[in-house]
C-alpha cells in the first residue's frame, strides 16, 4: 500500500471514549518511563516524521506529560550545520541515540537526508540507495544495543495541512509557527510523499506505523497505544538494592 492509500481520520472512533482511554494510557507510559530509567537496560527510539503542520510538536509535548524530564531527551534535525556537513550523514544522529534508560524523540530524524535531498535532487541515486542501506544497518546496531525503535509517519490530508499552514498566518498566538517556506514545500507535496513510499518499503525491517493524524485526539491515541505496548512487552523491573549497609544476608 501507499501513503494515499491509508486513512487521514478513523472515522468510527468514538471521540470522548477515546480521549478517557488516552488519560490512562499516558499516566502508565509515565510510570513505566519512570521505571525504565531506574533499570537502565532498555532505552526506546520514537521516530516521529510527517509533512509540515502535521503535528509532530504537539503530539510530543501531549505524549510527555506524565514522563519524568530526567529520563526524556527531544531532538529535531533541520538543515546539517557545517561541522555536522563535515562529517558523515548519520554523525549528528548517532550523538542523539538514547544512553540506557531514556527515552529519546526524533522530531524529524535521520530521514530527512534521504528525503529532502531525493525531492532536491542534490545527490545522486547511488548516494540515496547508499543511505537507505546505511539507515537499515544503522536501526540494527541500535536494537541490538537493547534500544527498542518505533518509527510513525503522521498521515495528514492536503486540505488539513493548507488549513494548519493558514492558522499559522491568521492567528497572533501562531505566528512564530509560520515559514515561508512551508508553502513552498507544500507545492511539493505528491513529490515527498513518492519519496516517503520508497522510504517506508527500503526501511521498513523496523516497521512503520501510519498515523491518521487530521484530528490531535486520534493521533495521540494511536501513537501513545503503540509506545505503551512496546514498554510492556519489555517487562519492566525495578532493580534490585544494591547496598553495602543494607545487605539482605547480614
Amino acid at each position: 500500500m501507499k501513503i494515499k492509500d491509508y486513512p487521514t481520520i478513523n472515522r468510527e472512533w468514538d471521540k470522548k471514549k477515546i480521549q478517557e482511554k488516552t488519560k490512562y494510557i499516558l499516566k502508565e507510559i509515565g510510570h513505566l518511563q519512570y521505571q525504565m530509567y531506574a533499570q537502565k537496560k532498555y532505552s526506546l527510539l520514537i521516530v516521529l516524521q510527517g509533512l509540515d503542520a502535521s503535528g509532530k510538536d504537539g503530539l510530543t509535548r501531549e505524549l510527555l506529560k506524565y514522563c519524568n524530564p530526567i529520563g526524556f531527551k527531544i531532538k529535531s534535525f533541520t538543515k546539517p550545520t557545517a561541522e555536522e556537513y563535515a562529517h558523515d550523514f548519520l554523525w549528528r544522529v548517532h550523538k542523539a541515540a538514547p544512553a540506557r534508560g531514556d527515552i529519546q524523540v526524533f522530531v524529524r530524524s535521520h530521514y530527512e537526508d534521504i528525503l529532502v535531498p531525493s525531492v532536491e535532487g542534490y545527490y545522486s541515486e547511488e548516494i540515496i540507495a547508499q543511505r537507505y542501506r546505511l539507515i537499515n544497518d544503522f536501526e540494527k546496531l541500535m536494537e541490538h544495543h537493547d534500544t527498542r525503535i518505533l518509527k510513525f509517519f503522521l498521515n495528514v490530508s492536503p486540505e488539513k495541512q493548507k488549513e494548519r499552514l493558514m492558522e499559522r498566518v491568521q492567528i497572533k498566538e501562531k505566528h512564530w509557527k509560520h515559514k515561508d517556506g512551508d508553502w513552498t514545500t507544500r507545492e511539493k507535496f505528491s513529490d515527498y510523499l513518492q519519496v516517503y513510499d520508497r522510504i517506508f518499503r527500503e526501511c521498513n525491517e523496523i516497521p512503520w506505523h501510519m498515523v491518521p493524524s487530521d484530528t490531535n485526539w486520534q493521533k495521540l491515541y494511536f501513537v501513545a497505544s503503540e509506545v505503551l505496548k512496546t514498554m510492556r512487552n519489555l517487562k519492566l523491573e525495578w532493580p534490585d538494592l544494591k547496598s553495602e549497609l543494607f545487605n539482605k544476608d547480614n
